[in-house]
């Protein structure tokens, strides 16, 4: 059939070239593609046309999968037993890269001496140390040692304490404690472990709080957020503080402990929540058998930031100098 003139309109040339795929069945896509553009359908130019098209959309395809978001990679391979060496190793690995992150890290309660830290320390139970920081200025202007706390009124004692919670029981091991160091130490906090754990409202965590902090004594500090992170790096199973404690004790050298203590705490309340963990803004996520618990979304998982990570007040209310990020407010400001 010949084909329509030059002049025919888009219709014409539309029908010719369907009835001429009639007879050509090898020309039946190209014809339909060419009707559906309104374009002549001849052989070359069909198809130079074609491959004109097609080159865009390939090209975008090549493309694509480096624009692709991955989430970050998984160092782990949780279908291979993992040996206690390599367990080890990643530990301490973990360790080295926290002190990167938390190179500032250091005990979140506001203390001058060894006195008030045990009070602190022992005040913090179920309760956050933002409270007892914004607790003790008070009580430490009233009662500034062991001896004036040990002769307290314990009406009185109670209402500066009330914040904290539990200020009926927390009232009788702090004034229970003051009387003891009096009576038996001098008025002086002992410096060792076994004598610290006879002070009423005294435990391991405790002491080893006091031990570290104040009189430079490596120790181990097992609080609920150390507790959950060892467990979900899978350094232990175990759910006892003590034994908790002896587990991470033989994994790093002594000189570490109370380093350790401070960096994993820090990373358990700014980063490692407990319901919410923040794993896309996560440094360590490589190195965790339990990434993909919390948020894995980079921009998520920033808005779940604690502390300084997050721009907000630290627990402090008088920071280390080195801190850097923004005292707490005293009890009752805005």
């Amino acid at each position: 059939m010949p084909e329509p003139a030059p002049g025919a309109s888009a219709t014409s040339r539309a029908s010719a070239a369907s009835r001429a795929s009639a007879k050509t069945p090898g020309k039946e896509s190209a014809a339909k593609e060419s009707a559906a553009e309104g374009a002549p359908a001849k052989g070359a130019a069909a198809q130079g046309t074609a491959a004109k098209k097609a080159a865009p959309k390939k090209a975008a395809a090549k493309k694509a999968p480096a624009k692709a978001t991955k989430a970050p990679a998984r160092a782990l391979n949780p279908a291979k037993p993992e040996s206690h060496l390599s367990m080890v190793r990643r530990a301490r690995r973990i360790n080295r890269e926290l002190a990167d992150v938390y190179p500032y890290a250091h005990p979140e309660l506001d203390f001058r001496n060894p006195f008030e830290l045990l009070i602190a320390t022992v005040l913090s139970a179920q309760t956050t140390d933002l409270r007892v920081n914004q607790t003790t200025p008070a009580l430490f202007a009233a009662y500034p040692t062991p001896e004036e706390l040990a002769a307290a009124d314990p009406e009185a004692v109670e209402q500066l304490i009330r914040p904290t919670g539990f200020f009926r029981a927390k009232t009788k091991s702090i004034m229970g404690l003051a009387a003891a160091i009096r009576d038996d130490f001098g008025g002086n906090v002992p410096g060792r472990l076994d004598d610290l754990v006879k002070l009423p409202g005294v435990g391991r965590k405790t002491a080893n709080v006091v031990l570290g902090n104040a009189f430079g004594v490596p120790g181990i500090t097992v609080d609920t957020h150390f507790g959950r992170l060892v467990r979900r790096w899978k350094w232990t199973d175990e759910e006892d503080p003590v034994k908790v404690e002896a587990v991470v004790a033989e994994i790093f050298p002594k000189s570490e402990w109370t380093m350790l203590s401070h960096r994993v705490v820090f990373h358990g309340r700014r980063i490692c929540h407990a319901r919410k963990p923040a794993c896309g803004a996560c440094p360590i996520a490589p190195l965790c058998p339990a990434y993909g618990e919390g948020e894995t979304d980079p921009e998520k998982a920033k808005k779940l930031l604690k502390y300084e990570k997050g721009g907000f007040p630290g627990q402090r209310l008088s920071p280390p100098p080195d801190y850097p990020g923004l005292p707490a407010p005293p009890l009752g400001a805005g």
